[in-house]
């Protein structure tokens, strides 16, 4: 056993630079702390200001703002162009450009929810949870088999892990670390309040997570992460480096594998949540590969809905 957990630990710790591990506040540059502190601190002041409206007028207004505020300044329509560039170079400029907006607005709305727990927990309670893996999720709940869920940065994946605490289900929640330390806290504080455990990637929180899927827990995961030892696999047509960690651990612990969506509706109010029908058992990487193109088939369908701002393929 302890030799089967130093395997995946050394697999899921490889995910994570070596540089970005542990890294605390104490041991940061004096200039980096400054850095860190002051964005931190205008997070706080806008998330602040806009926490004053209700919920349905905030994040709309944290759509506007991390689309036409905070996309332009941090680059991050830069970055969606040359993702859209890369991946859908046929697709005509004007539809790049409401992409790359709508694109911002998915992703404000999605972190004023994540940030405002009460309110997502509402919504969570709102929304009808549907789709083949319903059944064979709650079969394994009731013969205490592991499940591992997982999605992607698309649409609200945080909603997913609400609602099925809400209805009952033991669901941890596997999260990266920050490079800001202030606004990790912050975040970390915020995702709490909608339900734990929470498990760090990496070597901080293994440990945890196996024992909780060797107990008939739920782990959540997003596999749209780009590892550096990961698997070579295509997504969207491009070779990403993904990693197998969670169909590795699948097929360790016999844990059922769902792929699973949340999908903001046309009204961006509301949402579907879709879990579809199981992954087979196969191989780590043709398993990853059904978890991508699932993945995929949303991304498609709702292109906007993705967070093309992360430099999944490396692009300059």
């Amino acid at each position: 056993m302890t030799k089967l957990l130093g395997a995946d630990m050394k697999r899921l710790s490889k995910d994570v630079p070596r540089h970005k591990q542990h890294r605390w506040v104490q041991n940061l540059r004096t200039t980096e702390r400054m850095r860190y502190a002051l964005e931190f601190l205008l997070v706080k002041i806008i998330f602040s200001a806009v926490n004053l409206l209700p919920f349905r007028s905030r994040r709309s207004l944290m759509g506007w703002v991390f689309a036409f505020v905070i996309a332009p300044v941090a680059g991050y329509r830069t970055r969606i162009r040359n993702n859209l560039d890369l991946v859908w170079p046929e697709l005509d400029q004007d539809r790049k450009a409401a992409l790359a907006v709508d694109t911002a607005k998915n992703i404000g709305r999605t972190v004023c929810e994540i940030l405002s727990p009460m309110d997502l927990l509402d919504l969570a309670r709102q929304t009808e949870i549907t789709g083949a893996g319903l059944g064979a999720l709650e079969e394994a709940r009731k013969t205490g088999q592991p499940a591992i869920i997982v999605s992607g940065h698309f649409g609200n994946y945080d909603l997913v892990r609400a609602s099925l605490i809400h209805h009952g289900f033991n669901v941890g929640s596997l999260y990266r670390r920050m490079n800001n330390p202030y606004f990790h806290d912050f975040y970390i504080d915020k995702i709490s309040q909608t339900g734990t455990p929470l498990f760090e990637r990496g070597r901080p929180g293994l440990s945890q997570m196996v024992k909780h899927l060797k107990g008939g827990g739920t782990v959540a995961a997003l596999i749209d992460v780009r590892a550096r030892n990961g698997e070579s696999i295509p997504f969207l047509g491009k070779p990403a480096r993904i990693s197998p960690s969670m169909a590795e651990l699948a097929l360790r612990y016999n844990a059922i594998v769902i792929p699973f969506f949340g999908t903001r509706l046309s009204d961006s109010q509301g949402f579907t949540v879709v879990l579809d029908a199981p992954i087979p058992h196969t191989d780590p990487k043709t398993m990853t590969r059904a978890l991508t193109n699932a993945l995929e088939r949303r991304v498609c369908n709702n292109p906007e809905q993705w967070f093309w701002i992360h430099n999944f393929w490396r692009v300059p």
